[in-house]
């Protein structure tokens, strides 16, 4: 019984995991109020690992459309045919397989408050958890000298079931607007 009741911990401290963790960085001595309009730097969303499971034209489509909106929002246009983008866009999907172990011990003491306490039995009981994690990871690179200006990147565990073409469309979109939150950076 009080076993049980010590998964709860590790429980709220999965459920804590789950909120995307974001981090930024980005070229100080760059002015971000110059870059106007923006295109792709190909290939335009690499993967890691290279994998058919991870890789995906679907997936693709749902990330440059999530980025693209995104950009829009922040007054970055598409760069029009013939003229030339001030800052490439790239984006990177990582996919990484983690394993976690958790050890918690009960002790088996009964007894009163008063001397007596009786010792009974400690158990150890130890759980390895393995899980996937998932770091979506967009750069800007300035046109002229192709030096990265901007990086931004969100990593979070990934579901088991990835659920249904809509949700992985919603998912993809909030992450996308998570990450370009802090763009362009104050």
């Amino acid at each position: 019984m009080y076993r049980h009741l010590l998964l709860i911990p590790l429980l709220v401290m999965l459920a804590a995991c789950q909120t995307a963790q974001l981090q930024r960085d980005f070229d100080p001595n760059r002015d971000f109020s110059v870059y106007r309009n923006w295109s792709w730097k190909e290939p335009a969303l690499q993967y890691r690992p290279d994998d058919p499971r991870v890789r995906s034209d679907l997936t693709e489509q749902r990330i440059r459309t999530a980025v693209s909106e995104q950009l829009d929002q922040r007054g970055l246009r598409p760069a029009t045919t013939g003229t030339p983008a001030q800052v490439l866009v790239q984006a990177w999907l990582i996919v990484e397989q983690r394993t976690q172990t958790y050890t918690s011990l009960s002790n088996g003491a009964w007894g009163s408050p008063w001397p007596g306490f009786w010792g009974g039995p400690m158990y150890t009981d130890t759980r390895t958890v393995d899980y996937q994690v998932g770091t979506l990871q967009i750069d800007f690179y300035d046109a002229v000298d192709g030096k990265l200006v901007w990086r931004g990147s969100a990593e979070q565990i990934l579901p088991r079931n990835a659920g249904t073409p809509a949700e992985r469309t919603g998912m993809l979109r909030e992450t996308v607007a998570k990450v370009l939150a802090q763009y362009p950076p104050r």
